[in-house]
């Protein structure tokens, strides 16, 4: 039995955590760096824990004193949520050599998926389709012997890491040893590896991933698929569930596959598998993710499930069996809030929210990890939220979280949500063809202000007490234009 559990994570991923355990009636603890000393997940939380300065290597990725703090805090258990050490075998072992509960896999499953070239041999030992590439190769003569084999375009991967660095697509013959060189010396940079390998590169790819949860019992369930393809710079922004794009039998067979794959590395707990699928819906192999997923609510939304709180069922030895009579229902969406500006090639925009209101209605759903007036620090993700919309049909899940976009207030920083509406109005996802190149031709541009929220502006401006100076004769809207010089 779980009675307490160290989230070893921050944001909106720990205040998410500690929801599930406050309603499990498990008793929950979080840890924060110096700069999230006033943090969300902090503030909403019964216990804290100072871990260290701001930077990710002295707190959140410090594993000595994360363990220290969870036998400090009397835990039973530590959750890493995703990112950080989410998926390190190392910590997992070491947390577990410490008497301590990994809420997640054990290390060795761990490390047989985080190394990409062990994970696509128990792929073919698993009869999960591949994509004809090559083994871990460092010399670039033989490989590029193999490219020619395989046929240009091809994919440079590193063996290690993912988020896309080592990656490089290369068309033609004449510019692969530069970018073979510029891979070896990222992954050697990012992951300690400068081991790569080489992909027949998809030319309009959809990445469409399984999430699964398995048991002690040898129970695994595959609970649905994700669409994942728009993405900027190889990182998810906009998810949804079902797949507008993939049919009923290949929908299965990935399903069979993934469960397949999962029962070759002896995975337990909740992890998600990753395929790479064509225009004639061929699909292949790419990765196994050993967490949870930033988009797993749009799957919670459609099984009416809690993942967080199965992964916690899981670890305390129960089984599966009643996940796996589920039917999904309806359709979900999920768009990620950033603090960047889409106008100057999506800079982050740390920085303090100088106030901000969130959408709600029914099949709403927020995630957040910040509240006005907190910081957005430099040292991390600059994800402000997830915002999550649930309908019967796809239209109505694109209707409502349209809708909750234009509802969203955010002032002091840049953020992305004119974007994301752009995206999610564009022809392309409206018809549900989209494929993973989607952001890379798609022209942004950026609407004209509301005349409405320009006219309400002093409202807001008197019932707050802000003040701020704008060049006279010049429109200012709350919602297309944020003023940088806000005084409260």
């Amino acid at each position: 039995m779980i009675r307490k559990v160290l989230i070893a994570n921050r944001g909106e991923i720990a205040v998410r955590i500690n929801r599930t355990l406050r309603k499990m009636g498990i008793r929950g603890a979080v840890v924060y760096s110096d700069a999230d000393a006033d943090a969300l997940h902090v503030i909403t939380s019964e216990e804290a824990y100072h871990i260290g300065p701001a930077p990710s290597s002295h707190s959140y990725l410090n594993m000595d004193k994360i363990i220290e703090v969870a036998k400090k805090s009397g835990a039973d258990a530590i959750h890493p949520g995703y990112g950080f050490l989410s998926e390190n075998p190392e910590f997992a072992r070491r947390v577990r050599e410490a008497g301590l509960i990994f809420i997640g896999p054990g290390p060795e499953s761990m490390e047989l998926a985080g190394d990409k070239l062990k994970a696509k041999e128990s792929a073919r030992r698993a009869g999960v389709p591949l994509v004809p590439g090559s083994d871990g190769l460092k010399d670039v003569d033989e490989a590029i012997r193999i490219a020619e084999e395989i046929g240009f375009p091809v994919l440079i991967k590193a063996a290690r890491g993912g988020g896309g660095k080592g990656m490089r697509i290369v068309e033609r013959k004449e510019d692969f040893p530069e970018l073979f060189a510029l891979a070896v010396q990222e992954a050697e940079s990012a992951f300690g590896d400068g081991t790569v390998y080489i992909e027949k590169y998809i030319t309009s790819p959809h990445h469409v991933e399984i999430q699964i949860m398995a048991d002690q019992h040898g129970n695994v369930v595959a609970l649905g698929e994700r669409e994942c393809s728009v993405q900027r710079r190889h990182q998810k922004i906009i998810e949804e569930s079902p797949s507008p794009f993939i049919s009923d039998s290949t929908r299965r067979r990935m399903m069979e596959a993934a469960v397949n794959f999962a029962r070759e590395i002896g995975y337990v707990n909740a992890g998600t598998v990753e395929f790479i699928v064509d225009d004639h819906e061929n699909f292949y192999f790419l990765e196994m993710n050993t967490r949870l997923q930033v988009e797993h609510p749009i799957t919670e939304w459609r099984y009416g499930i809690d993942l967080v709180e199965w992964q916690l069922k899981v670890a305390m030895g129960e089984s599966i069996e009643p996940l796996m009579e589920l039917e999904p229902q309806g359709h979900a969406i999920e768009a990620r809030i950033y603090a960047e500006d889409p106008e100057s090639n999506f800079a982050p925009s740390p920085g303090k929210i100088t106030f901000m209101t969130e959408p709600s209605g029914p099949y709403i759903r927020i995630d957040s990890g910040v509240y006005y007036p907190s910081e957005i620090p430099i040292y991390y993700d600059p994800m402000i939220s997830k915002l999550i919309a649930w309908g019967p049909t796809r239209r109505d899940a694109i209707s409502r979280i349209l809708s909750a976009l234009r509802e969203y207030r955010i002032f002091g920083i840049k953020h992305n949500i004119d974007y994301l509406i752009a995206v999610i109005e564009s022809e392309d996802f409206q018809k549900g063809i989209y494929t993973t190149r989607f952001t890379e031709t798609f022209e942004y541009k950026k609407a004209l202000p509301d005349e409405s929220l320009i006219r309400a502006l002093p409202q807001v401006k008197r019932s707050m007490g802000i003040q701020w100076n704008t060049v006279e004769g010049e429109p200012v809207s709350a919602w297309k234009k944020t003023p940088v010089d806000w005084e409260i």
